[in-house]
């Protein structure tokens, strides 16, 4: 019974999460368009109304530990479903992202993630979208801002692994930029397929940044022992907490 009623509040959630959406799209797209800041005030307002409702809609609360990195950055997170995104967003002050090209299409979507300066990749030709981000950056025309990547490239399920991509070495060592590495657990709580969330307390955490200068090699062993051993943490935590929850 408590399953039931569980999985019917995250319907209800959902559903108003999408719906406000398309109410923010309708308000914001107007000023969007005159003036790139409004996007940017458009996804933080979503992404923090997700956070709230999810709290008091499923009893999904959700908390960003460590240092937000303000300044240009790389950001090379754990990615395990849409909820890492929401948190990582709502807390940066410009945050583009490193996306899938079919996003660019997607309704909503697609607009403000071209307004706020994400880079779409085609999966199949990831190296080469990355060497015309780098183009960009070197000519100046690529917006200033914290540019978020996921290293193993996709959603990967809480427990799951997945090598992780040479592509954000490259970055971090092109870009001569610092990398802050970034710990998730919300795929205890949050899943990356399915109508059911969880009640507890997911965390994105941000670590110490990867300052310019480590050879290629270094830099990947380093980022990967970092979100891994953290991601690991938060999730044993957070098994304890679910556990505690459902089994009691």
């Amino acid at each position: 019974m408590r399953h039931a009623v569980q999985w019917l509040r995250s319907l209800v959630f959902i559903v108003q999460m999408y719906l406000m959406m398309a109410v923010l799209a309708v308000f914001f797209t107007p000023l969007a368009i005159w003036n790139r800041d409004f996007a940017f005030s458009a996804i933080h307002t979503y992404c923090r109304w997700v956070r709230w409702t999810a709290g008091w809609m499923v009893g999904l609360r959700t908390e960003i530990r460590g240092e937000v990195p303000m300044d240009e950055v790389v950001i090379a997170s754990k990615h395990q479903s849409f909820l890492d995104i929401i948190m990582i967003t709502s807390a940066v002050p410009r945050p583009k992202f490193i996306m899938k090209r079919q996003l660019k299409w997607a309704p909503i979507v697609g607009y403000y993630a071209y307004r706020i300066g994400c880079v779409a990749v085609d999966r199949g030709k990831r190296g080469a979208a990355i060497k015309q981000m780098l183009a960009d950056v070197k000519s100046g025309t690529a917006l200033p801002g914290q540019l978020i990547i996921f290293p193993q490239g996709t959603r990967v399920g809480a427990g799951e692994t997945k090598p992780y991509k040479i592509g954000t070495g490259v970055l971090y060592r092109e870009t001569g930029q610092p990398c802050v590495p970034a710990s998730t657990n919300v795929g205890m709580f949050w899943k990356r397929h399915g109508i059911m969330r969880y009640p507890g307390l997911a965390v994105v955490e941000f670590h110490p940044r990867i300052e310019p200068g480590l050879e290629l090699n270094d830099f990947m062993k380093r980022l990967e022992a970092t979100v891994e051993s953290g991601s690991n943490a938060l999730m044993k935590e957070a098994k304890l907490e679910v556990d505690a929850l459902w089994i009691s």
